[in-house]
């Protein structure tokens, strides 16, 4: 059994750390984290884009600080146009630089960290192409979903839903779509854009930076894979370890019944003759008459002519048992023999013929013996030819 724990041991080590790997690598890609600022720290290549109103009529000003390190950018806003407006852009690009649609589905959030002064309320939006009414390169076909956050003097996290964009109703109008078709897709989306709202500030300079702007995410696929891969390798060690187990269990009784041949009543009597009479007088005595239910040591004493002291002595000495435990020894040996050897074995049947009254204190011993119930051995040995198979 120890050969049997140790590789058990090992395999369930293994397992663990197999586990705990696939784990960590199923948790990492679940779990995703895109850094769009700093420029080119991920894997989604933008460059910076600025737009006003001047080509509305308007006169409102935009200047880019800097995209290097953050998407920092100064403007002024004109009520000379209609709808005053300025924003900065990441434009999604390709790996040769052009612009490209990139799908965002597997992202739900976008965050970052924000500084306006002075205080602002900006808008973001998103560029989304819509099959159907949208037109290549051109920007103002492009669905723009929508959101608002407030910045100050102070650095401040934002934290913007993806899945909670709001489709400006002009752009609904524009192209005669009903009210209701406010549902988007994010998987074509050409840039992120960071704007002025109507509560912006008018006819002075505002400054914005915003830093550490991430993409964040939940592919949920992999951990299901990581469930089904705990399922079947974990699945599968239990079906080997309670096999093996099993195999093992009936190994060592089949040992111990070896260990235990010499000892076994019915061969017993072809022992060689011990050159000591006393001896021979008392394995005889025992191995023909342990059967019998009311065999005790007063009685054996009386029937071979050998003192009480003399036949515990021999039997410590010869076997290193007292004469209660090898009359029990030859009774539990035998009773295992039968367990095994007859298929239609009765428990309660084989007790009593081996010397035991009482069925219960006969599974007591029996269990102390072989550390399992006469039932449980049974099974293991009814078992023992199609596990080994």
């Amino acid at each position: 059994m120890r050969d049997f724990y140790n590789k058990a041991l090992i395999g369930l080590l293994s397992l663990l750390l197999a586990s705990c790997l696939v784990g960590y690598l199923c948790f990492e890609r679940t779990f995703l984290r895109v850094v769009l600022s700093p420029a080119n720290a991920g894997d989604l290549p933008w460059h910076s884009e600025l737009n006003n109103d001047v080509e509305q009529g308007g006169a409102s000003s935009i200047k880019l600080e800097d995209d290097k390190f953050s998407l920092a950018f100064e403007f002024q806003l004109s009520h000379q146009a209609h709808y005053p407006s300025v924003s900065a852009s990441m434009v999604f690009q390709d790996a040769a630089g052009k612009p490209a649609l990139i799908d965002l589905s597997r992202y739900d959030h976008l965050s970052f960290s924000a500084k306006c002064l002075p205080a602002n309320t900006l808008s973001f939006f998103l560029l989304t192409f819509e099959d159907k009414v949208s037109v290549a390169n051109n920007a103002l076909t492009y669905r723009g979903p929508t959101s608002f956050f407030s910045c100050n003097e102070n650095w401040s996290p934002v934290d913007i839903d993806l899945t909670r964009l709001e489709t400006p109703q002009w752009w609904l109008d524009m192209f005669k779509l009903q009210l209701s078709a406010r549902d988007y897709k994010i998987d074509k989306v050409a840039r992120l854009s960071f704007a002025s709202s109507f509560q912006s500030p008018f006819d002075i300079n505002s400054k914005v930076q915003l830093q550490e702007v991430v993409l964040t995410g939940r592919d949920w696929l992999y951990m299901y894979g990581f469930g089904g891969f705990l399922l079947v390798v974990w699945g599968g060690y239990a079906f080997w370890f309670f096999r093996q187990h099993t195999q093992a269990v009936i190994s060592e009784l089949r040992n111990k019944m070896q260990r235990d041949r010499p000892l076994v009543a019915y061969q017993q009597l072809t022992v060689e003759p011990h050159r000591d009479k006393d001896k021979s007088a008392i394995l005889h005595f025992m191995a023909t008459g342990y059967s019998n239910a009311e065999l005790n040591l007063e009685g054996m004493a009386a029937s071979t002519g050998v003192s009480r002291t003399r036949i515990n002595d021999i039997l410590k000495a010869e076997l290193g048992f007292t004469f209660t435990g090898y009359l029990n020894k030859l009774r539990l040996t035998e009773a295992a023999r039968l367990l095994a050897e007859k298929e239609d074995a009765n428990i309660a049947e084989i007790a009593y013929s081996v010397g035991y009254k009482n069925v219960s204190y006969f599974n007591k011993l029996f269990k102390e013996e072989y550390n399992c119930t006469p039932k449980t051995f049974k099974s293991l040995c009814d078992r023992a030819p199609d596990i080994e198979e």
